[in-house]
């Protein structure tokens, strides 16, 4: 083994050593190693920089700009609510998450989509007395296996199929071509979740569960008249069980109607009151046809979807304390409007123009984005934070979102555009269709992974310059005595070790020169092994930091890491069993 060889192998066990036992960023440290490679001499330039250049990794950016659409219109979480329904048990209930979910991963990257669902399902579970551990795992494994079925389902299917479209010797996959392993391995995974989940998967509670929000606003709500909730009962328009709000009573044209029953039919313009805490709040400002009762709203400049919600404590220098919030025409001078407000924690009952301010009153607003920065260090507030992911669904424009990611998926499959044109032709369409904005589209791409994927590359091209890559399929190919098909089993079980212990991505990037140089030295194509590659760095089960939507999952359903590996070495064992069984077959030796 040469000097450059063994410094590559330090560089890379280093790499993993940082990941598994420092809380050090994962972009950091493959940018890190990837530069001492290149200092080193190790790799050139230009193949320091060559990920980058990738056409899978440039796919995966452009789709996060095309489910930024689909999340700003709201036709992602209108598509979500109708799909979940009023479960039946928690087997039910599982089975409502995991089957529409695995459909939306494969047509739609799979850590977008789980970020959407993440709050929807907790919503739900709140709604129906579920606990959130029951089924926020299985989201992200359902996730998983649905992005396996398409290429464009998940990042690694992406980024193994933009190498084989680089290489001259291969050509890529089709878009549903890599279906015939996946949806069988979906299928058994799925199954093995319905069936064994209340084993599976823990009843833990959340960090959010346990530590309840102090504070509790009152807000009024106007159903629209021309709206989709006109006519429905309070329990057909999902108002009756809402996660961290009720609703206390309708204003209908001057009579209260307290105590609301569940067959209680809406009107138009309907003022119905809802008690609860800020995210609750946000959330009913989400739903297609209620809008806020206040006037004011509708009186800022701009459309309501440019807009956010933010919480400010008003301070005893405030120029407004002791004076009615219309007496001190608070719109006119901060630019925005007060939708509720709270004291001493407790919801106040009069109507916010009316409430006389107080030093410590907790305000919650409808502003423009810019009012945070504006007024952060202002000493007419205490504080001011501005609530995440909080700006009115654009409703109107979830037809043509909708119809965009059709037009996409049809171009892609049909040949008519390979996958990335067509990506990007429909990214373009979100931004001109005004489905969402350049701003909020820039803010959804997730640089860390797509940093790490070009920087795994350059590290791979290491892997190969030094002949490390020939030396590790050398051993691989031995202890499989040979057998293509034992080979195969190897590729799997190494990757889905490294992505146990690294990022999925990064374990395929680095498992691809390995791979190519043993279907090299039994003299066979390298196609199976590369479908291989997709599937065990996808199907990442055991560990959190396996698979960014197992992290993603972590916090909000109150895991521990002991949980996923005894949920996902089964998991892991039935997808693996029937993957190797499968690829052989549609793609042989």
């Amino acid at each position: 083994m040469g000097v450059e060889a063994v410094l590559t192998a330090g560089v890379v066990l280093g790499l993993m050593g940082l990941l598994m036992f420092t809380r050090l960023p994962v972009d950091a440290v493959f940018v890190g190693a990837l530069t001492l490679l290149l200092v080193a001499g190790v790799i050139s330039a230009d193949q320091a920089l060559s990920g980058f250049s990738n056409e899978g990794l440039a796919t995966v950016a452009v789709l996060y700009v095309v489910v930024a659409g689909l999340r700003d219109t709201g036709a992602t979480q209108w598509l979500a609510a109708r799909l979940l329904g009023r479960p039946r048990g928690e087997a039910g209930a599982q089975a409502r998450v995991t089957l529409p979910v695995a459909g939306f991963s494969a047509f739609l990257n799979n850590t977008p989509v789980v970020a959407m669902m993440i709050p929807t399902i907790s919503e739900w579970a709140g709604k129906f007395g579920l606990q959130r551990s029951k089924l926020l795992m299985p989201l992200s494994y359902a996730a998983i296996l649905g992005g396996g079925c398409t290429i464009i389902g998940t990042s690694t299917t992406l980024i193994v199929n933009g190498y084989l479209l680089r290489d001259e010797v291969h050509e890529g996959l089709g878009f549903f071509e890599i279906a015939w392993v996946g949806l069988p391995v979906a299928l058994a995974g799925l199954v093995l979740m319905l069936v064994a989940g209340r084993w599976l998967f823990p009843a833990r509670e959340s960090l959010s569960r346990q530590v309840r929000d102090a504070r509790e606003y009152a807000v009024e709500m106007l159903v629209q008249g021309e709206g989709p909730l006109v006519g429905k009962t309070v329990e057909e328009a999902g108002l009756r069980h809402l996660a961290g709000s009720y609703l206390v009573e309708i204003d209908r044209r001057g009579d209260l109607i307290p105590a609301v029953a569940p067959d209680e039919r809406l009107e138009a313009d309907d003022r119905l009151v809802f008690v609860g805490v800020p995210d609750a709040v946000v959330e009913l400002q989400k739903i297609r046809g209620l809008v806020p009762a206040t006037d004011q709203v509708f009186k800022l400049d701009g459309p309501r979807a440019h807009r956010t919600m933010v919480e400010a404590v008003v301070s005893e220098t405030c120029p407004l304390v002791g004076k009615t919030i219309r007496e001190g025409r608070f719109r006119n001078r901060y630019d925005a409007v007060v939708i509720a407000v709270a004291r001493g924690g407790r919801r106040l009952k009069e109507k916010p123009g009316d409430i006389r301010l107080r030093p410590g009153d907790a305000l919650f607003l409808e502003t423009r984005p810019g009012f945070a920065d504006k007024y952060g260090f202002s000493r007419d507030f205490y504080l001011v934070s501005q609530i995440q992911d909080s700006s009115p669904p654009r409703h109107e424009r979830a037809l043509p979102a909708a119809l965009i990611l059709l037009g996409m998926v049809a171009a892609a499959t049909t040949g008519l555009l390979s996958i990335f044109q067509a990506a990007l032709l429909a990214a373009g369409a979100m931004l001109v269709m005004r489905c969402t904005t350049a701003s909020v589209a820039r803010r959804q791409v997730d640089w860390q992974i797509l940093i790490v994927i070009g920087a795994a590359f350059g590290i791979g091209a290491a892997l190969q310059e030094t002949g490390l890559a020939q030396m590790v399929a050398g051993a691989v190919v031995g202890m499989a005595g040979g057998s293509p098909w034992g080979a195969l089993l190897a590729v799997y079980v190494v990757t889905a070790l490294f992505t146990a212990v690294i990022t999925n991505n990064a374990a395929a990037v680095l498992m691809i020169p390995i791979a190519l140089s043993a279907a090299q030295s039994l003299e066979v194509s390298f196609i199976p092994y590369a479908v291989t590659i997709m599937m065990a760095a996808s199907a990442s089960f055991m560990t959190p930091m396996g698979y960014q939507t197992n992290l993603m999952v972590y916090g909000p359903g109150g895991y521990q890491f002991n949980d996923y590996i005894k949920a996902g070495l089964p998991m892991t064992l039935l997808t693996g069993l029937v993957a190797v069984g499968v690829i052989p077959l549609v793609w042989g030796f």
